[in-house]
């Protein structure tokens, strides 16, 4: 147990911790020549008194180590089998390869029709037993005798399998550069055997090949072509109709599915809208067709559209008729039995119920983005009539919990409006009561 400090050491020594802490004065050190953080609260610093040996370290803080000798840089031979075999079988060894250093339940070897007890012929090697003493981490390390030379191998295979590639690619295309120069020669004989009339031509074919297509572009190393998003000639589908309340453009995807020219007349429009293509021609047939081809085939019908789309026209035409007769039949059949005809020719359901189910999608400043607008359902009661020379309409004007007309202020219903004439009264009757 360390002595009692004096006033003064004990002064001493919460000064030097302080210049410890702000740099001025080094920092202690341990046993083995390491600083220790100055900030390092006393309680964990100091050891405790039973093991205290009067020098500062952290020693004291981390576990002892009893199995740092049990580390080895040593693993199993793998594969390896321990000198010569012996000559004849011995007892007690394995009774189908002959080796001693294990059992015939425990054996790997192949099974032989008579193992080495019975012919005393190739008797295997004996295995090298090691025991290799592992720590607990050790034993958890999955990459403990790992050897990384057989990484190296990776490496190398790897290598040489693209320097195959590309010698194999060098010569495709040496072969290539060949077979053009051929050409070219054969066309430059035949071109002096039957005159030079024609130079202006060859030349156009010559550079032509290496210029690029609008919105292309050719690599000449590579062979391969490039196709842009867009060609730079194009307009850009925004810039038809720049008015802010026009079709939506989706900039993500470059999709105007709406028509931003609507205005112009139908026939001579330069763009309509990426759903005009969508919508038009065969397009909606096709995907009625491909929608009936996925139901039969739920319902267990062999009908396929790509592997025989001829079959799924076909199957789809006789399906449609089907289903007109079978709808005609349920309807004579029903009104037959219950009557009520007359009911058909009511007027549509949207104006007598002013509803309607049609599907419209509105954007976020309210413009209607799929679908049509519905029309404003108009009220059965009379709107904007004004009575009693009144220039607004009853409840037009609300104060002190009472509702009036805003033209003069009056809160009987009926009334002649007096104007501002009235409004003037009103507010002086308001002073004389404050």
């Amino acid at each position: 147990m360390s002595a009692k400090l004096s006033r003064e050491e004990y002064r001493k020594q919460k000064d030097l911790e302080a210049a410890r802490k702000a740099g001025t004065a080094p920092a202690a050190r341990d046993e083995e020549g390491r600083e220790i953080n100055p900030h390092i609260p006393q309680y964990i610093s100091e050891a405790p008194w039973y093991i205290n040996d009067g020098h500062a370290s952290l020693k004291h803080q981390k576990a002892p180590r009893e199995d740092e000798d049990r580390f080895t840089d040593d693993w199993y031979q793998r594969g390896e089998r321990a000198g010569p075999a012996a000559t004849k079988y011995r007892k007690g060894a394995c009774e189908n390869c002959g080796a001693a250093t294990h059992k015939t339940k425990d054996c790997v070897e192949r099974p032989r029709k008579k193992g080495a007890k019975w012919t005393g012929k190739n008797i295997k090697e004996d295995e090298i037993i090691q025991r290799v003493e592992l720590a607990f981490d050790a034993k958890r390390d999955r990459w403990n005798g790992y050897d990384t030379a057989e990484h190296k191998k990776i490496y190398e295979e790897y290598e040489q399998v693209e320097e195959a590639r590309r010698k194999l690619k060098e010569s495709e295309l040496d072969k290539q550069d060949a077979k053009a120069a051929a050409m070219a020669e054969r066309m430059e004989n035949n071109a002096n055997e039957f005159g030079d009339s024609d130079d202006d031509d060859d030349d156009e074919e010559k550079y032509a090949d290496k210029s690029d297509m609008p919105g292309q572009k050719v690599n000449p190393k590579t062979r391969t072509t490039i196709r842009n998003l867009r060609i730079r000639e194009d307009r850009a589908k925004y810039l038809y109709n720049l008015d802010p309340n026009s079709a939506h453009y989706d900039p993500k995807t470059r999709s105007m599915r709406d028509n931003p020219l609507k205005d112009q007349d139908p026939n001579n429009l330069i763009y309509a809208g990426d759903n005009f293509q969508r919508y038009s021609g065969s397009t909606t047939d096709m995907a009625n067709v491909q929608l009936f081809a996925w139901q039969a085939a739920d319902k267990g019908s062999d009908v396929h559209l790509q592997a025989n789309p001829t079959q799924a026209e076909m199957l789809h035409k006789k399906f449609k008729e089907k289903k007109a007769e079978q709808q005609d039949t349920n309807k004579v059949s029903i009104l037959a039995k219950y009557g009520g005809e007359e009911h058909l020719d009511a007027p549509a359901r949207e104006l007598l119920l002013a509803q309607t189910e049609n599907y419209v999608e509105y954007s976020r400043s309210g413009r209607v983005v799929k679908g049509l607008e519905p029309a404003k359902a108009k009220s059965k009661y009379q709107e904007d009539v004004y009575v009693n020379n009144h220039t607004t309409v009853w409840g037009s004007f609300w104060a002190d919990g009472k509702w009036g007309y805003k033209c003069c202020r009056s809160f009987l219903k009926g009334s002649y409006c007096t104007g501002k004439a009235g409004i003037e009264a009103q507010e002086a009757s308001n002073l004389l009561s404050k």
